[in-house]
């Protein structure tokens, strides 16, 4: 499987902080520091018989805290932009790709992969819908202040979803869960995964150390420790090959845009009923379609690679085509504001139509 330059930390690894990650906490500490935490917040007191108060009416107090940290973690020197060229260039060379995809795929439907669709439904009694998409989203903001890369968001939000299909979880515990899923997901993936105290700061040290510790034990218990799994980003990667043989796009924006769409159904409880392969396949389906809506947004090479027809597809491009902004409205705007950055293209300010013509969903003749 293709591996970024910046991945791979073992699971294993132990919490214990290298003396430079003791430095950097220690510092971030001092009771000096008149920085604010971006705090998920009380679930209890901003909720209203169960659910979230109205979106639009949020005041500067309540959900993200109006400044962020500077969380003092060593920045990245190379932008994105250069991450997915060199993993989409990396993939283009690869000819065994078809060989990973289809291994991807045995494996994203294992049944112990999985999250229930209707977890909400079936096995929590104290948590909403509405609460995990502000988990999400909160979520989101810290990979951005940590400045981890997106495979580290995926992991976390699938530990959290497979979690939530197994064991009933308190509202005041979501955000415990959430933190200590990314500490799993960021010493997976990410070269200098944050530590135990970063993640009790940026909860506002809602949360003590031992608890962290005993509720990653509990997540890893759950996974049987097999942490390493197919993501929507691991999908992204393949397919997207397909695409690059005949690019028609200004450079990146395909690949900016693909990535923004698949993050918002990260959002979405509804989406889970979706594999990851379609969610990938999906999101570049209706990327395709914002920039060129006058023409075909599938091929047969993106069928090749990817195995699913327009049909197949439909029902998730058109699930997550109701996510864009511009068709919904919402305060809950994290991965929306981080796709509007220069350095992302600003895709997430591309409007499209405001439906998919059902012919797009028909099989394709020619290239």
């Amino acid at each position: 499987m293709e591996i970024e330059k910046e991945n791979r930390v073992p699971a294993t690894r132990s919490s214990s902080p290298s003396k430079k990650r003791t430095s950097v906490t220690n510092s971030l500490l001092q009771p000096s520091s008149a920085k604010k935490r971006v705090v998920l917040g009380e679930l209890t007191s901003s909720l209203d018989t169960g659910s979230f108060h109205n979106p639009n009416c949020r005041s500067k107090n309540e959900g993200y805290s109006e400044k962020k940290p500077t969380l003092g973690l060593k920045e990245k020197k190379h932008e994105p932009s250069d991450i997915i060229a060199e993993s989409f260039a990396d993939l283009k060379k690869c000819s065994s790709s078809s060989s990973i995809y289809e291994h991807l795929q045995s494996l994203e439907i294992e049944e112990k992969r999985r999250p229930l669709p209707d977890y909400m439904e079936k096995v929590q009694n104290d948590i909403t819908v509405n609460m995990r998409e502000f988990l999400m989203e909160w979520l989101v903001e810290v990979t951005e202040e940590y400045k981890l890369v997106s495979d580290t968001l995926y992991l976390t939000v699938s530990y959290v979803d497979r979690f939530l299909s197994a064991h009933a979880v308190s509202r005041n515990k979501l955000q415990l869960l959430g933190v200590s899923c990314m500490l799993i997901a960021s010493k997976y993936e990410e070269i200098t995964p944050p530590h135990i105290d970063d993640f009790c700061y940026i909860t506002d040290n809602s949360y003590t150390k031992e608890e962290v510790v005993e509720m990653e034990k509990d997540v890893l218990k759950l996974l049987d420790f097999e942490i390493g799994i197919p993501t929507t980003r691991s999908f992204l990667r393949v397919v997207m090959r397909a695409t690059q043989e005949k690019c028609k796009y200004q450079e990146f924006q395909l690949e900016f845009l693909s990535c923004y769409l698949a993050e918002l159904s990260l959002l979405d409880y509804g989406c889970l009923q979706f594999l990851p392969s379609v969610v990938a396949s999906a999101a570049i389906f209706l990327s395709r379609f914002i920039l060129q809506p006058k023409a075909h947004p599938w091929s047969k090479s993106l069928q090749c690679h990817s195995g699913y027809r327009p049909i197949d597809l439909k029902e998730c491009v058109l699930s997550i085509h109701a996510l864009h902004p511009k068709r919904r409205e919402s305060c809950l705007r994290a991965v929306t504001e981080k796709y509007m950055r220069y350095k992302f293209k600003c895709v997430a300010m591309l409007s499209s139509p405001s439906e998919v013509p059902e012919c797009y969903f028909k099989d394709v003749v020619d290239e």
